[in-house]
């Protein structure tokens, strides 16, 4: 389907970044992208991103957002604060260690890029971020690797229970009304448990692959399901 005949629209973005050379150069990246990328803020500081946005919004899809802020250590209170907006985050910082890229997704990130990963990776995570798919990103997919034991992963107790409850109904709709969440984090849910198991080399891309794997991991049993 071509843009004329509706395809999707673009997925707008906001990038929480204290350098405006990275504002720049994703701002070029997201030009250049098909489908679109629309930047619709720039902020260096988080400060002002809750500034304009002082409560959850439906006009920012995606927040690209560096978790590292004028050399200060890891910024997880934002990180948190932005997840529990039902916000999909997208990481995109220099930091390369495990335990900060595992932390980050324990926090509620879709995705963790490391900023040397370049366009492609960052473009594809942001269009992931805004769907149902899953993006495994080269250094994340590394730190989820040395920190499983037999391809096992760490899912969340929210993660879980939406698991469950996807399991046990229909569609992400009735999901949301049984847990009293919006659909989008139902989808976000899903996204990120599929994306652990990408990460560790067991991927799970429809649903009857992810009952699968949550079957072998215990997380729930076929008497579950009734």
């Amino acid at each position: 389907m071509s843009r004329k005949d509706g395809a999707r629209r673009a997925v707008r973005i906001a990038i929480i970044d204290d350098h405006d050379v990275v504002h720049a150069g994703i701002r070029a990246w997201c030009e250049e992208a098909d489908p679109p990328i629309e930047l619709v803020g720039s902020f260096l500081r988080p400060s002002e991103y809750f500034s304009k946005y002082p409560t959850a919004t439906d006009q920012v899809d995606v927040v690209l957002f560096d978790v590292q802020i004028e050399g200060n250590r890891p910024d997880f209170d934002t990180l948190s604060k932005l997840a529990e907006r039902d916000q999909p985050v997208v990481v995109y910082s220099h930091i390369t260690t495990d335990e900060v890229i595992l932390t980050s997704l324990d926090l509620g990130a879709i995705t963790y890029l490391v900023k040397s990963e370049g366009r492609r990776h960052l473009i594809e995570a942001i269009h992931a971020a805004h769907t149902d798919t899953p993006y495994v990103g080269p250094r994340m997919g590394n730190a989820m690797l040395n920190d499983s034991t037999v391809g096992r992963i760490k899912l969340t107790d929210r993660e879980k229970q939406v698991l469950v409850a996807w399991f046990q109904t229909e569609s992400k709709d009735l999901v949301a009304k049984r847990l009293f969440i919006a659909p989008s984090t139902v989808r976000t849910h899903l996204q990120r448990a599929r994306a652990k198991y990408a990460g560790v080399g067991r991927p799970a891309p429809t649903k009857s692959a992810l009952l699968a794997r949550a079957i072998e991991d215990g997380i729930l049993s076929l008497n579950d399901l009734y």
